[in-house]
């Protein structure tokens, strides 16, 4: 996973979520596909950096005080910004909470979960808006944020790699990967300490509940989208909308093409989000 990190300073959790292989042997082309934390503290002199990537829209999944408070140091229109608010009731009770010095891990790990649960329960019209943004993408890059690049950012990932074919085990791999790339020093500890104030910071493991991800998080959503849609590809098409022709468009778009074997490539047909 090291490779596909892309180390801009100021950027938080930024990597290519591309170069996958997919369940038929094709690959997900590099340069296309990205995820991030918000990028407020990237500095004017790195934006270069950042141009080289050829990132066209950037789908930023805050609330509007997260917006306000770190702000994205681009105008709206280069690169394109899509902003769609995403604020699970879940995680409005985990914040009230998160200044619980006393709050065990395990319900710390359950508030996580809930969260996942609900961002696949009652947010499938968000993530249908982030899929509509990422077909007006034609050519250049693709990128998908919020605050810190994992939870709400993680299931779209998800949603995407799924409906590319890429297979559930790398799926999950590339969601764990967030814990390879948290800043704790830089990052976490200083949202932790506004928090906690004087008290004693939790230990390693506890602060990682809140600031990695673990299996079950996604898991919890996957098992709500196989308990309740009838599983992954009735979601995609039933509650996000992605018909048939939309999701062999983004194969289209976003696949390298068969090798000379035979195999026939994705055409671009028409597409459409119900």
């Amino acid at each position: 996973m090291t490779e596909r990190f892309i180390p801009i300073p100021g950027t938080i959790n930024l990597r290519d979520f591309g170069g996958y292989e997919t369940l038929e042997g094709r690959q997900v082309r590099r340069r296309r596909l990205f995820r991030s934390g918000h990028m407020a503290h990237l500095a004017p002199e790195v934006h270069p950096d950042f141009t080289a990537l050829d990132i066209r829209t950037i789908c930023d999944l805050r609330r509007p005080d997260e917006k306000r408070m770190e702000p994205t140091p681009f105008p709206e229109e280069a690169p394109r910004r899509v902003e769609i608010e995403i604020d699970p009731g879940s995680a409005i009770a985990m914040r009230a909470a998160l200044a619980d010095a006393d709050l065990h891990l395990e319900d710390r790990i359950r508030y996580m979960v809930d969260i996942n649960r609900e961002l696949a329960r009652e947010h499938a019209a968000d993530y249908a808006r982030m899929f509509e943004a990422l077909l007006e993408v034609e050519r250049g890059g693709f990128l998908i944020h919020c605050a810190a690049g994992k939870d709400r950012t993680g299931f779209g990932c998800a949603l995407i790699l799924h409906t590319l074919g890429v297979d559930e085990r790398t799926i999950l791999d590339d969601y764990l990967a967030t814990n390879e790339f948290v800043d704790i020093e830089g990052h976490v500890l200083p949202r932790m300490r506004k928090w906690y104030g004087e008290r004693p910071l939790p230990d390693h493991e506890t602060i990682m509940a809140l600031a990695g991800v673990r299996p079950e998080y996604l898991q919890g959503a996957l098992e709500v989208i196989e308990a309740e849609f009838e599983g992954m590809d009735a979601y995609l098409e039933r509650a996000v909308g992605l018909d048939a022709d939309a999701r062999e468009l983004l194969r289209h778009r976003l696949l390298e093409p068969q090798d000379a074997s035979g195999s026939r490539t994705g055409g671009a047909g028409s597409a459409g989000m119900r």
